[in-house]
């Protein structure tokens, strides 16, 4: 029988990519996700029963031990980026995968697979950066052969960077943007989801990798590129911190005296913490060569998921293409 990897969030943007792959791979994938019902679509990445949607909570011991049952592998996905109603960030991402590693070693697994972030840091402003840095080390704790993923900026077609902002372009002559001259390293989706396949196939070292793509730019370099590729032209504005702390302020509040009817996942103050930080792969940590990957760059993905977000769309191509001829006379 083939082998069976359990991967919690599964049908994210992330995990996704990495149960794609391991279905290709022949192995059989357990999603385990909130809602099963919503993540219906992983069947598709494989024969029939081969990749299969569960239900679990990952706060709940039984929940987690039950999709970990007969498991070979494990991988957790789950993050969040903002806090809303349940979902806060030490229940998600300190204790739950401290409790996915115990239950794993517990049952036997073999390969655990952490997916965390570049900025996780025990002594960071940032609650999100501390409940990440927490995780790993509950991690590591329960399970010291796990191998922890850092990725720096996600981008892919279902990203929540490019295509916020892509969209926001439709409706706004400029784009405000706080920490415009903080540098990040994107990388590409299923570049992580590599890694975190050949970690589940045991072909690399235990241990942290610091994820990042090809190219470091700043917040504003990457606003430019993104609206080079959509044929927009837009004012970029750098809020200033006063102001973006402002914003972020109201933003909160709006969210509490609505009771959560109005969540704030434009801009928080928490967000401002980390922005205030470059988010690069630290200077002698262990990445993608060390795993024997070429991350791609983002000029050779950019275009294929936003150009739904230039004035013509899929016809922009054509009209630029046509427009460089010349009439025959």
């Amino acid at each position: 029988m083939s082998k069976l990897v359990t991967i919690f969030g599964g049908s994210g943007f992330v995990g996704r990519y990495i149960a794609r792959r391991m279905a290709q791979a022949g192995w059989r994938v357990r999603v385990a996700v909130r809602r099963p019902n919503e993540a219906l679509f992983v069947r598709t990445y494989g024969v029939v029963g081969q990749v299969e949607p569960v239900l679990c909570n990952i706060r709940d011991e039984a929940s987690v031990r039950a999709a970990l049952a007969g498991a070979d592998a494990a991988v957790n996905c789950v993050g969040i980026l903002f806090e809303a109603g349940k979902n806060r960030f030490d229940p998600v991402q300190a204790q739950a995968p401290g409790q996915i590693a115990r239950l794993a070693a517990e049952a036997g697994v073999a390969q655990l697979v952490q997916i965390s972030a570049i900025g996780a840091d025990a002594g960071s402003q940032s609650a999100y950066a501390r409940s990440k840095a927490a995780g790993e080390a509950a991690v590591r704790a329960a399970f010291p052969d796990a191998v922890i993923l850092r990725p720096s900026i996600i981008f892919g077609p279902e990203d929540q960077f490019f295509n916020r902002f892509a969209g926001m372009t439709r409706f706004a002559p400029f784009l405000m943007v706080a920490g415009a001259s903080s540098r990040f390293q994107p990388v590409y989706v299923d570049d992580v989801a590599q890694a975190a396949q050949k970690a589940i196939l045991g072909a690399v070292a235990p241990g942290t990798y610091e994820l990042g793509g090809p190219e470091v730019k700043t917040f504003r370099e990457l606003m430019q590129m993104m609206l080079a590729e959509i044929r927009r032209k837009r004012i970029i504005v750098n809020m200033p911190w006063p102001m973006a702390h402002a914003v972020a302020g109201g933003l909160s509040v709006l969210q509490a005296v609505t009771l959560g009817l109005f969540t704030n996942s434009v801009l928080t103050r928490d967000q401002l913490r980390n922005l205030a930080k470059d988010n690069v792969v630290a200077e002698g940590a262990k990445g993608f060569a060390d795993l024997g990957i070429a991350p791609v760059p983002m000029e050779l993905v950019l275009p294929d998921y936003l150009w739904r977000f230039r004035p013509t769309g899929q016809y922009t191509a054509i009209r630029e293409s046509a427009s460089g001829l010349k009439r025959q006379e």
